[in-house]
């Protein structure tokens, strides 16, 4: 499993900076206003081929108002969530009261701290770092988020001891079952292994952690993963439940394939659509199950129906497969391990370059680029480069006239070629004079 690494210090010490540089995206919010970052933001880092996940926190600040202990709460809960903390302090500015009281609670948690000084942007503050050993850690680095200094030396020292491969059961189909809360998720590993195994309830966000259970189908081993309702942002009260979105993102990082669950009586919210975009950006295999369907009157008739909503709510993942069952009466539970399997088998596919650039020639041909500034899109080769999912990379003259019109027209002609249901696919555009 990924490492987890959290982001901890007092208002406006530049947390959020650091942790844009990290995952390389402007996700937090960056402002000179202290508590601009309320909750915790979830990222993925990679370096020197070695992934782990980023929490970005609020500033906990000295205060008795409901706004500053609720950060302190997140913040605890992200820290408990975490292996590693990277305890944020100001070196322009110095030690104040808050950073002693971050520290105590640090040494509280038991876990190992990394004590990150930045605004260490020239020479004349170099010297400032020392004034920071007083906080008693062990481990002292200087960065500057402003200027991307002090980067490599914090990126080697958090992926020291850190496996490129560290997830058990390697090989084994793993699927991780995720959606709203009280969709039926953990019904339908119930019914998927016919006894009660996981623990549910008529209220929503019964399942607090990602829970892992291996069983046997038709003489293969599989793990199902269920995970806890991901609720809206707005709408999460519990405190405990704040940080069960990371336990969903490590579950959907570590699975093949997801199984996004829809209540067929609540019918398709927006919310839902966030939900897959977590495994489409994740690039990986995807199942849509709308639940409940003993409820539904008319089945047959509600079908096509309920393929059509889909089509027009789900535009983006128009290659996704669709089972309408009951996890309750345990009706059509037969049609999900299918498409489960037939979703990792299509990210997992490799097609032979040969045929796939007699597809792509078929394809330019019948329907040429159009012409930008009397210049043309040119594709002189393409080849699969990865998987999990398929990666295609094509060669261009300039990858600059790829207009995404055209993009999605060559994706629908391999599409239509190949089966490529259930995965997302990635199309790569690289000037033929790149290296």
């Amino acid at each position: 499993m990924k490492k987890t690494i959290c982001i901890i210090g007092k208002p406006n010490v530049g947390k959020s900076s650091i942790f844009n540089r990290m995952i390389k995206d402007n996700k937090s919010i960056i402002m000179d206003t202290p508590g601009v970052t309320r909750d915790r933001i979830y990222g993925t880092c990679t370096y020197n081929n070695k992934s782990f996940f980023v929490i970005d926190t609020g500033g906990i600040e000295i205060g008795h108002n409901d706004f500053n202990e609720d950060i302190k709460v997140q913040a605890e809960l992200a820290i408990d969530e975490s292996d590693l903390i990277m305890f944020v302090v100001d070196g322009k500015n110095g030690l104040d009261a808050n950073d002693y009281l971050i520290k105590d609670m640090l040494l509280k948690s038991g876990k190992d701290v990394l004590l990150v000084v930045n605004k260490i942007d020239n020479d004349s503050r170099k010297d400032n770092v020392y004034d920071f050993y007083e906080l008693g850690f062990e481990h002292i680095i200087a960065v500057s988020a402003e200027h991307n200094i002090g980067f490599k030396e914090l990126f080697d020292y958090l992926t020291l001891n850190m496996n490129e491969n560290e997830e058990p059961d390697e090989g084994i189909l793993k699927f991780t079952i995720i959606g709203r809360p009280n969709v039926g998720k953990s019904s339908l590993i119930n019914a998927l292994l016919n006894e009660d195994r996981v623990i549910i309830g008529d209220v929503a966000g019964t399942t607090r952690d990602a829970v892992d259970t291996r069983f046997t189908y038709d003489k293969e081993d599989y793990i199902a993963i269920d995970t806890a309702g991901m609720r809206k942002k707005g709408k999460i009260y519990e405190e405990i439940e704040k940080y069960s979105l990371i336990r969903t993102l490590k579950a959907i990082e570590r699975s093949n394939v997801c199984v996004l669950v829809i209540d067929a009586k609540e019918g398709i919210i927006e919310h839902d659509k966030h939900i897959a975009s977590y495994a489409i950006d994740a690039g990986k295999g995807l199942v849509l199950v709308v639940n409940k369907w003993d409820t539904v009157k008319n089945p047959d008739q509600e079908i096509k129906k309920w393929k059509d909503l889909i089509a027009a709510e789900f535009q983006f993942i128009p290659y996704v497969n669709i089972v309408f069952l009951s996890a309750l009466n345990k009706k059509r539970i037969h049609t999900l391990m299918p498409e489960v399997i037939n979703a990792y088998e299509n990210n997992n596919k490799e097609i032979p370059t040969s045929i796939l650039n007699d597809v792509i020639t078929e394809a330019v041909t019948l329907h040429p680029a159009p012409s930008y500034k009397g210049k043309r899109l040119k594709i002189y080769f393409v080849s699969q480069t990865g998987v999990n999912p398929p990666k295609f990379t094509f060669n261009v003259n300039n990858k600059g006239l790829v207009h995404f019109s055209y993009e999605r027209y060559l994706e629908n002609k391999i599409r239509e070629s190949f089966d490529l249901s259930g995965t997302p696919i990635i199309l790569q555009f690289k000037n033929k004079s790149d290296r």
